[in-house]
């Protein structure tokens, strides 16, 4: 079997270490503009330095959960987005409730000063 005819298993492992779709015999130039593709699956391209160490612990944990690593990544972001804003908002919620119970005992005490 030649190397175009062989097969190789489509996991994330094989797609990182270019085992697979890295064979200049499967490439095309795409005439789909990438934004347009972006904007689709409501994603954007962003650049970040991470420490070698920190993105070394989540290819680990990805491979781990079968997953690639900046899939991974994306839904460790997401889920603390999700829980940061449940935080804050639920802080909220209680300063506000707090400070309704407030005017609401400061309100009542007023009635009563005025009724005796």
């Amino acid at each position: 079997m030649s190397k175009i005819e062989e097969k190789i298993e489509g996991t994330a492992e094989n797609w990182e270490a270019r085992r697979l779709g890295a064979d200049e015999a499967f490439v095309a130039v795409s005439d789909v503009d990438e934004s347009l593709v972006d904007q689709a699956v409501g994603m954007k391209m962003i650049s970040i330095r991470l420490p070698a160490s920190l993105i070394d612990d989540f290819k680990a944990l990805a491979t781990m959960h079968g997953l690639g690593y900046q899939p991974l990544m994306r839904q460790i972001l997401e889920r603390f987005a999700e829980s940061e804003k449940k935080r804050l908002l639920n802080k909220v919620a209680s300063q506000a409730a707090k400070a309704a119970e407030k005017e609401r005992r400061s309100g009542s005490g007023a009635c009563k000063r005025k009724i005796a």
